[in-house]
């Protein structure tokens, strides 16, 4: 659906990026990450055709941005960090407007009915967009990105300044927008970025640094791999039941919650996985398993590890 293919931006000596490469698939959510100054506003801004690259190709849905923009924009929704809103106007007449600025040729009553049915919109219809709140105007920005219903979305810092609930609230429908639609969301949120999407790219200082999925992304990065383990039993036979088992290279018992329970970190090997072993074994012992947890590396550790220890930062 999306194709990037070697893409540089250079702005004088400074080269804003340099040579990235990346695809995203039909029906992806693809969360697009990096600190500031790393490149990824520029990216995005290549990708909607709002700037041009120095070198290389973007394709969207078999469109050159660059040979095809007509074609390539026609296949792109887009909501920037400063969604492209009229103050004055009422979100009927802003959404008739958009519709008619994107030339779109679907059924116009239905089609703007079903945007703000899916965007939750409906009560608002008739308002003027300066009086609505921050979470319904940036419901109207994402409404007008589905206006024509492109296949791919692209949104830019779709949650910035919203509260809590308003989050939770941009969160589920990007969920469900990612049942129709490509997307590619950027956001300095990584707890959201966690949460709603398939795959992740990390972006640093111009270069991809990291492409996969957060649990991919986890292995590859941490050298650690453990497992903390609450289990009901003798203490000197569980550690020596679990040492024993392949794969486990370290085992030290923490604490005790319970009498009689106890807390142990288990280092596992590259490659092992001990959970199946672990359960059998005290299961024929008839020792409880009470807990299982692997301490594997949050989104928001992987990027301090990718960027800014990559900087230069402190180790």
């Amino acid at each position: 659906m999306i194709e990037v293919k070697n893409l540089t931006k250079r702005y004088g000596t400074h080269c804003a990026v340099n040579n990235i490469s990346f695809q995203v698939e039909e029906g992806q959510i693809l969360g697009f990450l990096g600190p500031n100054g790393a490149g990824k506003s520029t990216t995005m801004n290549i990708l909607t055709g709002y700037l041009s690259p120095t070198d290389g190709t973007v394709t969207i849905n078999g469109h050159d941005i660059l040979e095809d923009p007509n074609k390539a924009k026609a296949n792109i929704g887009y909501l920037p960090e400063q969604p492209p809103l009229y103050p004055d106007m009422t979100v009927r007449e802003y959404l008739d407007f958009m519709y008619d600025l994107k030339k779109c040729v679907l059924p116009r009553k239905r089609h703007i009915a079903e945007i703000c049915k899916v965007m939750k919109i409906e009560d608002v219809y008739g308002r003027l967009i300066k009086n609505l709140s921050k979470g319904y105007k940036q419901r109207v920005g994402m409404a007008q990105a589905l206006i024509g219903n492109p296949p791919v979305l692209i949104l830019d810092e779709p949650t910035v300044g919203l509260d809590p609930n308003q989050i939770i609230e941009i969160r589920s429908l990007i969920k469900v927008l990612g049942k129709h639609h490509t997307v590619i969301l950027s956001s300095h949120i990584l707890p959201e970025i966690e949460a709603v999407c398939d795959r992740i790219v990390v972006i640093n200082e111009g270069k991809i640094v990291a492409d996969d999925t957060t649990a991919e992304l986890s292995a590859k990065v941490s050298k650690d791999r453990r497992l903390t383990v609450s289990i009901e039993g003798p203490v000197k036979e569980v550690t020596a039941l679990i040492s024993g088992i392949n794969g486990v290279e370290k085992v030290v018992t923490l604490n005790s919650r319970e009498t009689g329970v106890y807390e142990y970190s288990v280092d596992v090997a590259e490659g092992a996985d001990i959970r199946r072993d672990l359960f059998t074994r005290l299961a024929q012992r008839g020792w409880p398993l009470l807990s299982s947890k692997s301490q594997t590396m949050s989104l928001e550790d992987i990027f301090i590890n990718l960027t800014i220890r990559q900087n230069g930062g402190m180790q």
